[in-house]
């Protein structure tokens, strides 16, 4: 069983790096653009749990600092993680074990309880770690890197809810919970 948790880990590593493969949407207003890799990060911590949820963002994150080109648009390097989606991305592994350890406390998982996990992990968690991050790298009031970082909400409301039904899904028809 062992074995078969570290291939997942590993699996999902590799999932985040594919959703890369689709081009960032630039914003004009923020240095951060829009990409489907906090998807990915939702799926793994629903799907994997806290421990091997977060260890799998841990794990992207380590080969993306080592240089892999992983992140949306072909970048990589650790100077990747002194720019401005640097602490949206650092805050990937805590965000996959947030929303990993709430929605594996649960005894029935259900779609709302994923879904609520979703958010706050994968959204209130993340969001915190990258609109503080952001103010402090470009010396802006935390409050205007916020209401940049609202352009993101939608978007990343859908990936709760699509990371949300699959967990689910998955859940129901093959027990995947780890």
């Amino acid at each position: 069983m062992r074995i078969q948790k570290i291939i997942y880990t590993a699996l999902f590593a590799a999932i985040i790096a594919a959703l890369g493969i689709v081009p960032p949407i630039p914003l004009p207003f923020s240095p951060v653009p829009i990409t489907l890799q906090t998807l990915g990060v939702m799926l793994a911590g629903s799907l994997l749990g806290a421990r091997y949820g977060g260890l799998s963002m841990l794990l992207f994150v380590v080969l993306v600092m080592i240089g892999m080109p992983l992140l949306s648009g072909g970048r990589g390097g650790a100077g990747v993680l002194f720019g401005a989606s640097g602490g949206y991305i650092l805050s990937w592994p805590i965000g996959a074990f947030i929303i990993g350890w709430i929605a594996h406390s649960f005894k029935k998982p259900s779609f709302p309880k994923y879904l609520s996990a979703n958010i706050i992990g994968g959204i209130f968690v993340i969001y915190a770690g990258g609109v503080t991050y952001l103010s402090f790298l470009i010396n802006i009031p935390w409050t205007t890197a916020a209401i940049q970082a609202l352009a993101f909400l939608p978007g990343d409301i859908f990936k709760a809810v699509v990371a949300s039904f699959v967990a689910v899904r998955l859940n129901k028809q093959h027990k995947i919970r780890l």
